[in-house]
């Protein structure tokens, strides 16, 4: 099972905090955002910008990252501060 975390905006888009997927295997982060847009389609054009963060268990991933079972992912909208 892979669990996703949505921060900030992107939970009001998703209406959850975390989302919960079965994989059969290891998948590349490109599959798991199709699942993502299928299963929740507020979330499209977000996904589709190259301003979304995307961290596995906790470090960021390169868009050709592979997710394994047991990951954690965490989607995060752009920030800024000082």
């Amino acid at each position: 099972m892979i669990t996703v975390r949505f921060f900030a905006m992107l939970k009001g888009l998703a209406k959850a905090e975390v989302k919960e997927y079965n994989v059969s295997g290891p998948i590349r982060l490109e599959e798991l955002k199709g699942m993502l847009k299928k299963d929740l389609p507020a979330l499209a054009g977000v996904l589709d910008s190259r301003s979304i963060l995307v961290s596995i268990n906790q470090e960021f991933a390169a868009k050709d990252a592979v997710i394994k079972d047991g990951d954690e992912v965490g989607l995060l909208p752009p920030f800024s501060g000082g």
